[in-house]
């Protein structure tokens, strides 16, 4: 089995931690706040980013909530060897993790927005 990038779990778990902070009723009322109609309970949070490298057409990566490895595919016109960055956001419904949202990067360019789970 290949050996493919990952997420700091650090960073995961800072994300994790501050959705669950964000949503913690407890903690509103102490400060004096109240939870708002407005509020749908959903909330993506950035999880960091690494760097990745174009392999024959593709980009692999282990992603963090137990979704494991996954390969993208890349335009043709970026050769193998192309540097990119991925990012990830963690998408939470009440501070619960419901999903991954990630972005590929290349030389600042969006070319892959990809959600797995439920965002």
């Amino acid at each position: 089995m290949a050996s493919y990038p990952e997420f700091d779990r650090r960073h995961v778990e800072a994300a994790l931690e501050a959705a669950r902070g964000y949503h913690d009723v407890e903690a509103l009322k102490a400060k004096g706040g109240e939870l708002t109609p407005m509020d749908d309970g959903h909330l993506s949070i950035s999880a960091g980013c690494i760097s990745v490298t174009v392999n024959n057409g593709q980009v692999c990566l282990n992603l963090p909530l137990g979704i494991g490895s996954v390969c993208l595919p890349i335009p043709s016109t970026f050769p193998s060897g192309t540097a990119a960055q991925a990012c990830i956001s963690i998408c939470t419904t009440w501070g619960i993790p419901t999903g991954v949202r990630l972005t590929i990067s290349i030389g600042g360019i969006v070319i892959i927005n990809k959600t797995f789970l439920k965002c």
